[in-house]
């Protein structure tokens, strides 16, 4: 007997406007057949849930460059625009904060208690909300020279799915970025450890090297960051994809890229 399928035309367009934003962000980012790679995975990112966590903020500035940049700031605007760039994929975005403040209780005590409370609340925001992966944005420093540069991404040790995560990350910043050939690397920091999801730290350039402190303030290169991380998400995911895993609660990615349709992240 004759079976007929019939696809729904919202869901048609859905995959419609999936591919034309990977296109479109693909384009914008610089036309190359690995541009377009990815471009042709964006699907994979589509209703995972990502929580992008912008290192420091509130009372914790993180560091300081030699004009007086401020890490928690540059944290934010990367975050911000990678944020956007996923949500234009059809991803489920959550940011543990979305302007100057942390997580601790403005009473919580002394500034270490505060520091600790803060990264607890952003640790248990993804779990409570069973994040796919939760991305730590933060800024390198390295105090006793200017030299150091380069962006890269840690991993918890002893993690396979965060360190094939950290290493397409890593992979996606080596290439586009184009001014670093540093590794992922395994580092036992409290945020990876206590995430139940793949996680990883991506340290996105040293503010103590005058060269990145400007890089990283350039909003086309914060663009840059924040497409390459999101390319890595891109093909982690693509790379992971099983029946289930890599299926899409397509109304909801329809319903969370409308919302975004429309946003640029500042692409160079």
């Amino acid at each position: 007997m004759l079976r007929v399928f019939r696809i729904k035309l919202r869901f048609v367009l859905l995959a419609i406007l999936i591919m034309t934003a990977g296109f479109f962000i693909a384009r914008s980012i610089g036309d190359n057949l690995e541009n377009r790679r990815v471009a042709a995975l964006s699907w994979s990112v589509a209703n995972k849930v990502i929580v992008v966590d912008p290192g420091h903020g509130g009372i914790d500035p993180g560091s300081t460059g030699a004009t007086g940049v401020i890490e928690k700031d540059i944290t934010l605007e990367v975050s911000r625009k990678l944020s956007t760039v996923l949500g234009q994929g059809g991803a489920i975005v959550l940011m543990t904060r979305e302007s100057d403040v942390d997580l601790s209780d403005a009473d919580g005590g002394q500034l270490i208690t505060r520091k600790r409370q803060d990264l607890s609340r952003r640790v248990a925001l993804a779990n409570e909300r069973n994040a796919d992966a939760f991305i730590c944005v933060h800024v390198n420093s390295f105090k006793s020279g200017p030299k150091e540069h380069g962006a890269q991404t840690f991993y918890q040790p002893g993690s396979q799915e965060g360190q094939r995560l950290a290493n397409a990350v890593q992979g996606e910043l080596v290439r586009l970025l184009k001014n670093t050939n540093r590794k992922a690397k395994a580092v036992d920091y409290y945020t990876t450890r206590n995430a139940k999801m793949p996680a990883v730290i991506v340290e996105i350039g040293f503010i103590s090297n005058p060269t990145e402190e400007k890089l990283m303030c350039d909003d086309d290169y914060q663009a840059k960051l924040a497409y390459a991380i999101y390319a890595g998400l891109v093909k982690y995911f693509a790379e992971n994809a099983t029946p289930t895993s890599g299926s899409v609660d397509k109304e909801k990615a329809l319903e969370t890229f409308m919302q975004n349709e429309g946003k640029d992240y500042g692409a160079p």
